[in-house]
């Protein structure tokens, strides 16, 4: 493979010889498009679901439940298996989880079986997402070509999302809730071969490459040179090495990713019980507090081990903090939408499942056509201005969202608000991911993304699970003196009040801390950045690389 120097020094990820840059990004957005896409696509089927397996109400719960759990308690653990094993081969291994799975789940004659394929869903994703990320960030250096593809990658999240509900209705209405697993099967599986026909090996390379300018002369030189020969299991090895001497430990952190795994899905399983259960429920307090006991304990085993699965230096690099705080508070919101709203549209204003789908549309454009615009709005405002507005024009949205009444209809109490919600929720994800991998070495960049997603995720199960509980709440007391159908809307009602003020207050923190999280300011998306330290350029045979100086 030859790479080439550009004008900046910066050697371009992408061979002249290879898939384009930008097939290689529609793969990779696809990946992430299919694990949003799995997240709503049930909303709209869970009555049919429940009628076709024999669901309880509790049951119900749980095929939406057992996806969110596995997914967000093992994002951590799969973003660093995507640091240690091989992105490439971690995303194609959790895409292959993903099809089978749900493949499984659309022909279960039982709730058990259909519950189960659902957490090895989350499984897949919890592999597929960071994975697909780390990747993007590798073969888009920063600079507009970053930009671009956050942008893409903002836009496919969201459109996963509201694509979902819409999916959904059409399959549910045409050929029964089966087809909507059968579908993500079948989609999935395409992934992959795009993935694997188009996604270079020399990815997995990249990352033993970068790991090793961190560690000894000879190992990185090893890394280098396996990864220059095309040799996949090589550059592995030269990795590993790399690890060892000084990358990122070279070791998986099996103390701390089976007690953050068990806190993670003690914390999701009490939130997630709390919806039904209250949070009184003597079971929702002991989750919770062992969630609590268990994350206090894996803050200790990180800070002194040395290969740590989240290594407390990953807080102090550009806004990395700041960016994983905002995206949680945005995901305890942004989850919450795509539950409410379609349950508003069937059991207050009558909608079929298809009209249902069909209503998330222009939220859905909205939220593409805003991804693609925010790495110019970034440049030219700055980061912080960027997402403040962002996040205060969905405020905007949700809050004119808390207007919709009984009798009212899709044009009078939807449109305007979705399209709004689209707008903002796109352009605030894209500036959050990118505040959340700013800086970040090369070698904990799947971390990175695993970590971004497990904030969103429990975010939004924290979001999901008050949400719920408030709307059960207000629509009880309103039940005594209203009709049912007003009953319903009130509590909607103050669901989306409440999440307008969540995200009013999430832009004021996006004022301070993005300001203050670093000595050094994170770049926009798109804007170019120099090089952090001086290069000496190493030639070989095949091509041109640059190599850090370590001082010596």
């Amino acid at each position: 493979m030859n790479l080439r120097r550009t004008r900046t020094g910066r050697t371009p990820a992408t061979s002249t010889t290879g898939p384009r840059p930008g097939a290689v990004l529609a793969a990779l957005a696809a990946a992430q498009f299919t694990v949003m896409l799995a997240t709503s696509i049930v909303n709209v089927a869970l009555p049919q679901i429940r009628a076709g397996v024999g669901l309880s109400d509790g049951g119900t719960t749980w095929v939406v439940n057992a996806y969110g759990l596995a997914f967000g308690a093992l994002l951590p653990a799969g973003g660093r298996a995507a640091d240690l094993l091989g992105r490439r081969r971690v995303l194609i291994v959790g895409l292959a989880l993903f099809a089978v799975s749900s493949l499984v789940a659309g022909v279960a004659g039982s709730s058990g079986v259909l519950i189960a394929a659902r957490a090895v869903q989350g499984l897949g994703a919890a592999a597929t997402a960071p994975a697909a990320l780390a990747l993007t960030m590798d073969l888009f250096p920063p600079g507009p070509g970053r930009g671009r593809a956050l942008g893409v990658w903002g836009a496919v999240s969201g459109a996963g999302g509201a694509g979902g509900v819409l999916l959904g209705g059409v399959l549910t209405q045409a050929w029964g809730w089966p087809w909507i697993f059968h579908v993500v099967a079948l989609g999935s599986a395409l992934v992959l071969v795009a993935v694997a026909s188009l996604v270079p090996r020399t990815a997995d390379w990249t990352a033993g490459r970068d790991a090793g300018a961190a560690g000894l002369d000879a190992d990185w030189t090893a890394g280098r040179d396996a990864g220059a020969a095309g040799l996949d299991a090589a550059g592995a090895a030269g990795r590993r090495a790399a690890g060892r001497t000084g990358g990122n430990g070279g070791r998986f952190d099996l103390p701390g990713t089976a007690t953050v795994t068990l806190a993670l899905t003690c914390l999701v399983w009490g939130l997630t019980t709390a919806r039904g259960a209250g949070w009184t429920d003597p079971r929702v307090l002991g989750s919770l507090l062992c969630a609590a006991a268990l994350l206090a304990a894996f803050a200790v085993i990180e800070l002194r081990r040395p290969n740590a699965l989240i290594p407390p230096r990953l807080f102090t690099t550009g806004r990395v903090a700041a960016g994983n705080l905002l995206m949680a508070l945005l995901g305890s919101v942004w989850i919450a939408l795509f539950f409410f709203l379609p349950l508003y549209q069937q059991q207050v204003l009558g909608s079929s499942p298809l009209a249902t789908g069909a209503g998330q549309l222009p939220l859905a454009a909205a939220n593409m056509f805003g991804a693609a615009l925010a790495p110019r709005i970034s440049r030219r405002l700055g980061g912080t201005a960027t997402v403040t507005a962002a996040l205060l024009t969905e405020a905007v949205g949700l809050l004119w969202l808390s207007r919709i009444s009984a009798d009212g209809s899709y044009l009078a109490d939807l449109l305007g608000p979705s399209i709004l919600i689209g707008l903002g929720l796109s352009i605030a994800f894209v500036q959050l991911t990118a505040f959340a991998v700013d800086g970040v070495p090369q070698q904990d960049a799947g971390l990175a993304g695993g970590l971004v997603n497990t904030t969103r995720q429990v975010g939004g199960a924290i979001g999901l699970a008050a949400l719920a509980t408030l709307a059960g709440s207000v629509t009880a007391h309103a039940a005594t003196h209203q009709s049912r159908l007003e009953a319903l809307t009130a509590g909607y009602r103050a669901v989306f009040t409440v999440a307008a003020a969540v995200l009013a207050a999430t832009a004021l923190l996006a004022l301070l801390l993005t300001r203050r999280a670093s000595p050094r300011a994170a770049p926009a998306p798109g804007a170019e950045t120099p090089d952090p330290q001086p290069a000496r350029v190493l030639r070989t045979r095949h091509r041109t690389v640059r190599r850090p100086t370590t001082g010596a």
